[in-house]
């Protein structure tokens, strides 16, 4: 089962996770943005230290295992077919960690800014 999850600056400045839908993706995609798409590769392991969404999209997980933590300790494991919905381009941020061994492969598709889920 694909996992979709968002990370999204909440109110206190800090990033959350929040378990999407595929309904509330369906919704989400319409909403393409400005910008290219990127297809990244990066090497694992690898560890990302705090920092923020470099703009708001959808990442898909192609090759390989992420893991996406926020400062309350919540950790998303992300494998291949996995959607993250970056919205952190404030705040505190996240910290991404490659898993394993090898390349992580992920297509990033920019979406207009949001809010998209959730809404606090």
């Amino acid at each position: 089962m694909v996992q979709i999850v968002t990370v999204y600056p909440s109110a206190d400045g800090e990033s959350r996770l929040f378990d999407v839908s595929t309904d509330q993706f369906a919704e989400i995609v319409k909403h393409i943005g400005q910008g290219p798409t990127r297809l990244n590769r990066s090497i694992s392991p690898s560890v990302d230290d705090y920092h923020n969404a470099s703009r708001v999209q959808y990442v898909i997980h192609m090759e390989g295992i992420s893991e996406i933590e926020v400062a309350d300790g919540t950790i998303k494991r992300l494998h291949p077919g996995d959607v993250l919905i970056a919205q952190d381009t404030t705040g505190h941020g996240h910290i991404t960690r490659g898993i394993g061994e090898g390349s992580r492969i992920s297509m990033a598709v920019p979406l207009e800014v949001g809010p998209w889920l959730p809404k606090e």
